[in-house]
């Protein structure tokens, strides 16, 4: 039994993708660091990520992939769900296996395909749920500030909307499980932020809301003003509360300014 082992990173798997084809190997496991090892497992061949090894393998896929086959790579990577790694292995090494421009990514029989391909299909959904259910707060010094805490790493593939959208407002769109986020200054392209002690950041990481202090008066009547619209339109005898969890469920809420009455 052949077991890999590679450091959970895109660059690893790809790797671990050069290393089966020199060591003329499949390996029946992937498995990232600090994963259990399988029982009756040999030693396990450790994937050393190599930069130029990982290069190698995605100029080999842009030969033989579709410009929609790399999207659904990199993409599915996006879920950040170890679940996707063995497949997401499989796939990469069957594209090898097949002639350029074999359409393989399209072979929705292939169950490592079809398992990137609704890998893909989920991030991509999630990506468009934070393009509707993100809500910003103004402060004082002008900068809009919204927290989000997705399931898929989805905030890089949001930030050109919400560039296109407010070009000309400085704003941070923040990820709290992830611990970065995005800053726009309003002139200059976003650029990828941390904070070296989040709990000196002056909003709660827990519900997205901005302290009293610095949040900009107008922006808190403008949130009771919403607040007082969201329950005046809701007409309580056509309520479906089934149907409202589906279109808007309920992990979003905490972070809605309609749906947060704490804020």
């Amino acid at each position: 039994m052949i077991v890999y082992v590679f450091d959970n990173t895109l660059d690893g798997l790809l790797t671990a993708v050069f290393d089966s084809f020199f060591l003329k190997q499949q390996p029946e496991f992937l498995l990232a660091e600090g994963e259990q090892l399988p029982l009756f497992a040999d030693e396990p061949h450790r994937v050393v990520t190599d930069s130029e090894k990982s290069e190698r393998v995605w100029k080999g896929l842009e030969k033989h992939l579709s410009k929609d086959g790399l999207h659904m790579i990199t993409i599915s990577w996006l879920s950040e769900e170890r679940t996707l790694n063995q497949p997401l292995f499989n796939f990469i090494c069957k594209v090898f296996r097949q002639p350029a421009g074999s359409g393989i990514e399209r072979n929705a029989t292939d169950p490592d395909v079809l398992e990137v391909r609704n890998t893909c299909r989920r991030v991509l959904h999630e990506q468009l749920r934070m393009k509707q259910f993100i809500r910003f707060q103004k402060a004082k010094d002008g900068t809009y500030l919204a927290v989000v805490s997705p399931d898929h790493n989805v905030v890089p593939l949001v930030i050109g909307h919400f560039q296109d959208r407010f070009n000309d407002q400085p704003w941070l769109i923040y990820d709290a499980r992830r611990h970065y986020g995005y800053y726009y200054d309003g002139t200059a392209a976003p650029i990828r932020i941390t904070f070296e002690d989040e709990s000196r950041v002056p909003f709660d990481l827990t519900n997205g809301k901005l302290d009293a202090d610095v949040l900009s008066e107008n922006d808190k009547l403008f949130q009771d003003l919403w607040r007082t619209y969201f329950k005046a339109i809701c007409i309580k005898e056509r309520m479906n509360p089934k149907k409202q969890l589906s279109d808007m469920p309920r992990r979003y809420w905490k972070y809605m300014t309609e749906k947060n009455a704490n804020l």
